[in-house]
């Protein structure tokens, strides 16, 4: 297995990992461990888009209809007021 040095690390933050690694019932090193494994584990998952997100949110909720496509239509701007 590797093995990394992490120097300079703020007197708060040791204190800190202590703590945290104490509550989860683990010594500071495998507390830094599981972090660094959380962390990589969430990177690897693909960001969801926006309409992938929308789509998700309301699937099942009624709507029957495919909606219309605009790519390559002009924008038309709102006639606001008189």
């Amino acid at each position: 297995m590797a093995q990394i040095v992490v120097r300079d690390i703020e007197d708060d933050v040791k204190v800190r990992l202590k703590q945290r690694a104490a509550l989860h019932g683990r010594s500071m090193e495998e507390e830094v461990r599981q972090i660094l494994r959380e962390v990589v584990a969430k990177q690897k998952q693909a960001p969801v888009k926006l309409g992938s997100a929308v789509a998700a949110r309301f699937a099942g909720v009624g709507l029957t209809s495919e909606l219309p496509t605009l790519r390559g239509l002009a924008a038309v701007p709102m006639k606001l007021g008189k």
